[in-house]
This record gives structure tokens, C-alpha cells and sequence, in this order.
């Protein structure tokens, strides 16, 4: 079984996002599974994670945009993919030109791929 995925109540919304996620936030979200340490270091240095949970305070609005967009594909993930999605977002994925679906998840460009190809899949589109 799987790690427990992310609900829509874990998604920030957009003023959360604009002002940057609180610490505490991204440390509740940690300890209840929704996110994972090692796919928050694909997202968010991890160097400045280990510093901002430290320190306390906020993520700047660009690491909370990106910890959000974590969050929102690893829910269309699990919706998508069941127990897979997890795998699916760490191996290496033909249809994303090789690269792992985290690996993607970046920049805004590199999400749009993740999202479009779990929207294939969703729609029976294997290729």
C-alpha cells in the first residue's frame, strides 16, 4: 500500500500561495503523508528546505507554487493511476521524453507535460 495521498483540503489556495505557504503548513503537510521530504527536494533545494524548516516563517510565492503543483498532480495522480501513482511519478516515463514525472515538476512547462500526460492516461490514451 501506498503513502497516503494528498486531499483538496492539503492544496493551498491562491492567496496561500502569493503570500507563501507558512512552514508550519509544509511541516503538517510532511507529517500526515501528503508530502514526501524526498519529492519536496525535487521541487523546493534541499538546502533551503532544511533551512526554512529550521528557521520557521514562509516559503517565497515561487517554492509555494511549486509545492502546490506537487501536491495538485500527486492528487491527479492517485486519481489516475490508484497504488501506481506513486511509481509512476518517480521512474523514468517514455511519453515525458525520458525523464521522471517529479523530475518535471519544477518549472510551470515541465508540470503542464505531467498533467498532460495524466490526462491521457485518464482518457485511456497509453501512448
Amino acid at each position: 500500500m501506498g503513502l497516503p495521498q494528498p486531499k483538496a483540503s492539503d492544496l493551498p489556495g491562491h492567496s496561500e500561495v502569493v503570500s507563501g505557504l507558512a512552514v508550519s503548513r509544509v511541516r503538517s503537510l510532511l507529517a500526515s503523508g501528503a508530502l514526501v521530504r524526498a519529492e519536496l527536494t525535487e521541487v523546493v533545494p534541499r538546502s533551503t528546505i532544511d533551512r526554512k524548516l529550521k528557521a520557521g516563517g514562509r516559503l517565497s510565492p515561487e517554492e509555494s507554487d511549486r509545492v502546490a503543483r506537487l501536491l495538485r498532480l500527486k492528487a491527479l495522480a492517485s486519481d489516475t493511476l490508484g497504488a501506481s501513482a506513486e511509481e509512476w511519478l518517480r521512474l523514468p516515463n517514455p511519453s515525458l521524453g525520458g525523464e521522471a514525472p517529479l523530475s518535471l515538476l519544477r518549472s510551470d512547462e515541465g508540470s503542464r507535460r505531467v498533467e498532460a500526460a495524466l490526462l491521457h492516461l485518464a482518457h485511456g490514451d497509453y501512448s
